[in-house]
């Protein structure tokens, strides 16, 4: 585990437009303003480039439509019913899945059997559009879950619950962890997961509007188009704590909470749990969809600038955004090749599919399509269509091992098996 250090209300205060106390418990709460104006000047762009890294362009990945290998891989029903699925998440040694819908409930499915609500939120969302409940994560440790929410306001909310043994949500425990201030009501990422050194990380999209035409992605005063990384836990009165590795602590004016920058709208990121890799799939704005990885044996993303907006994908695209210093990504797509939308993903490590090992799967909401990645370290990618499903919304792999598929307009989800 990482040292920290203590980063009090009044510190953060003094970057950000005001902090409030948490409506439901005493514990403190840290509300993250958004910058408002465009940051273009050198400053900001040398800040971001202090920790450099390639920028020589990814290999270009053979596509191909086939199986993996003729008759190994088929797309399972599984459950049906859901409202609206989002994310799937799963806790140690329990054998259900959780699956989030949008409008606010959780859900939990036991061998193919949808249990009763263990937690409804409904009436602290936004619901509609890109907001909503967008994600769910369980302490690897303590028997907690925390959860990414819009709020009525339209801004993000991290917040904690205490959970049962029976699965349950206890509401009366909530505590507000963090919130985020939205200029708008599109692209905010929505994703959080523990990584291999047990702290939370969260996916934050660059605020919407388009373009990212206020210059969020790449400043680092500003969380938004950033991947964070905090303790969340309640600790010494601060409502949440920063790792002193953190890469941008010891930068002046830059938020402490930064982990990697340069992201539109991470749609589902994943740790490879074999090798800790952190794997992303980040939405495009009009062209170009994009999978991104950080190694662990290179820092898992510490300080990574993923692009945006200097590039989308591989391509310039904010000629005012310095391109130094980007790292690109391993795999891109076209809209013209019939997704517009990616929904990551994670790499399977389960037992069923021996062929499949190892490679990342995604999908994408307007194809349908469920894709898988052969990302190995040194070689060119190649791609493998498995399937499709309509509208994914979310791949994720289950306590089994296994990989389920999120269905977001028919409310199904899928398993991917040996077939």
């Amino acid at each position: 585990m990482s040292t920290f250090t203590r980063v009090t209300v009044a510190a953060l205060c003094t970057i950000s437009v005001g902090c409030a106390d948490d409506e439901v418990s005493d514990s403190t709460v840290s509300t993250v303003s958004t910058s408002s104006a465009p940051a273009t000047d050198s400053a900001t762009t040398t800040a971001v480039g202090a920790t450099p890294q390639p920028s020589s362009a990814p290999s270009t990945a053979a596509t191909t439509t086939a199986p993996l290998a003729e008759g190994d891989v088929g797309l399972t029903p599984y459950v049906e019913g859901f409202s609206n699925p989002v994310d799937i998440a799963w806790r140690a040694g329990d054998p259900a899945i959780y699956i989030v819908e949008q409008s606010g409930v959780i859900k939990p499915v036991i061998d193919g059997n949808v249990g009763e609500q263990v937690l409804n939120v409904s009436d602290l969302v936004s619901f509609g559009g890109e907001q909503g409940l967008l994600g769910l994560a369980f302490d690897p440790e303590q028997p907690l879950a925390f959860i990414n929410y819009t709020d009525r306001t339209g801004d993000t909310v991290i917040a904690e619950y205490a959970v049962g043994a029976d699965g349950v949500f206890d509401e009366a425990s909530r505590r507000t962890v963090i919130t985020v201030a939205q200029p708008y009501g599109n692209h905010n990422g929505g994703d959080i997961a523990f990584g291999p050194d047990g702290l939370l990380y969260i996916g934050m999209g660059d605020g919407g509007g388009g373009g990212d035409s206020e210059r969020h992605a790449l400043a680092l005063d500003d969380p938004l188009g950033k991947m964070l990384r905090i303790d969340p836990h309640f600790a010494g009165g601060h409502a949440y704590t920063v790792p002193v590795d953190n890469p941008f602590v010891t930068v002046d004016g830059a938020r402490p909470e930064i982990w990697s920058v340069g992201l539109r709208n991470p749609w589902r990121f994943n740790f490879d749990s074999a090798t800790g890799d952190l794997w992303i799939a980040d939405v495009g704005q009009g062209d170009w969809e994009e999978v991104d990885v950080a190694r662990a044996a290179d820092g898992g993303g510490r300080g990574v600038n993923f692009g945006w907006s200097a590039f989308e994908g591989t391509h310039r695209y904010n000629g005012d955004q310095a391109p130094d210093g980007a790292t690109p990504p391993i795999y891109e797509y076209s809209h013209g090749d019939g997704g517009c939308s990616i929904s990551g993903g994670t790499v399977y490590r389960g037992d069923a599919i021996a062929p499949l090992h190892g490679w990342y799967v995604f999908g994408d909401y307007c194809s349908g399509n469920v894709v898988a990645l052969n990302g190995v370290l040194g070689a060119s990618p190649t791609v493998v269509t498995l399937g499709n499903v309509g509208s994914v919304s979310a791949i994720s792999d289950g306590p089994d091992g296994e990989l389920y598929i999120l269905a977001y307009n028919s409310g199904a989800v899928l398993r991917i098996d040996a077939a």
